[in-house]
């Protein structure tokens, strides 16, 4: 026995064997201080805007922030623009850029939310910005209040020039075999057994969406001679010719930056499949999909009601050419439309805001709706 402790401790003084590892035991954890959040009524969550919020070159919240006097600046950890808010309590958001294309900015409204300082049990959420038009139901500078948030990201896809002849395009559900038709079978996609989780829309609270149609529906939206220009071009399309207006239509929101009148079928397509035929296709945009994706996350915890969204997108451009132009040629017209679109998204949304602030009494616990046709 001795000879063996001997062998270990020599074993030990010559470096044989490994040395023990000590853990020293994690400090507890410290307490959360609490606070007694501000309750938030209203809030505009707005996609982009190029510099600053106020003073120089216009993008979709400039308006927002120099018109309602978003003055009061508050920096949010986490987020890549600060939070503004006025004296009646309406706060605003950009939504995020990361001076690039890689990546995403889903993360801006998971910090904006779980900042301890405020609460947004009963806030009113309008998620504004710009959009690409269908011609076939609006016109460039027009405004549409949607009913149903769709994802145009999950799919599969085949190139379209490998699809079979019956085929109208290479693109179709996540458990389909083909084209417009709703999934069959999980076939084992990321663990799932149930095919309504492959579902590609959120339906928002309709009655409020009507609601606040109703109060923005009669909105002059300014014309310009570009815009009358570019709506001569459509003939045979009467709502691509009518003066920007205001209307019920579906956000499609895409990671892609598509164009063309075979994506802009697979479009309304895809729209009217996954709103079982009452939706229709008005708006394409890159970002609608991402944030109705964090407000179900939050709804889930409890930290924000889905039935007190509103998404208001507002046409810059047409998502297809106007008769013999080619798709190349049109994809990047933008010019006088952007500008129409930004004041279309503050003209259009600031009744439904104001609305909602004056008279917080009747709307904090009742959430306003209109009849749904």
């Amino acid at each position: 026995m001795r000879a063996s402790l001997r062998a270990l401790a020599l074993a030990a003084a010559a470096g044989l064997l490994a040395p023990v590892a000590v853990s020293a035991a994690e400090p507890a954890l410290p307490e959360i201080p609490k606070v007694a959040p501000i309750p938030v009524k209203v809030i505009v969550v707005a996609t982009f805007e190029p510099g600053e919020d106020k003073g120089d070159a216009p993008g979709e919240f400039q308006a927002w922030a120099e018109r309602e006097h978003l003055d009061e600046v508050i920096p949010v950890k986490g987020t890549l623009h600060p939070l503004r808010r006025n004296a009646d309590g309406l706060y605003g958001m950009v939504w995020g850029s990361l001076d690039t294309l890689i990546g995403s900015v889903s993360d801006q409204l998971t910090a904006l939310l779980m900042d301890p300082r405020f609460d947004f049990t009963k806030t009113y959420w309008l998620f504004t910005g710009i959009s690409g038009v269908d011609p076939q139901l609006a016109s460039v500078g027009s405004a549409a209040w949607s009913r149903w948030v769709v994802d145009g990201d999950k799919l599969r896809e085949f190139d379209d020039r490998e699809v079979p002849k019956d085929w109208p395009y290479g693109l179709f559900a996540i458990g389909a075999d083909k084209p417009n038709t709703l999934p069959k079978a999980t076939e084992d996609f990321a663990g799932f057994t149930d095919t309504r989780k492959l579902a590609m829309s959120a339906e928002l609270n309709q009655g409020l969406a009507y609601w606040a149609y109703g109060l923005s529906k009669d909105v002059k939206i300014p014309d310009s001679p570009e815009l009358q220009a570019d709506r001569a071009r459509w003939k045979g399309w009467p709502n691509a010719q009518k003066p920007p207006f205001v209307l019920m239509g579906e956000t499609l929101g895409g990671l892609r930056y598509w164009h063309g009148p075979s994506r802009t079928q697979w479009a309304r397509d895809w729209v009217k499949l996954w709103t079982d035929g009452k939706g229709r296709f008005a708006m394409t945009n890159m970002e609608s999909q991402i944030q109705q994706g964090s407000i179900l996350i939050a709804a889930k915890n409890g930290l924000v009601d889905p039935n007190r969204v509103m998404v208001l997108r507002t046409g810059s451009n047409p998502s297809m050419p106007p008769p013999g132009v080619s798709a190349v040629d049109s994809v990047a017209n933008e010019g006088a439309g952007q500008k129409a679109a930004f004041e279309a998204n503050y003209l259009v949304g600031a009744p439904v805001v104001h609305e909602l602030l004056k008279h917080w009494d009747k709307y904090e616990n009742t959430v306003p709706v209109a009849p749904v046709p």
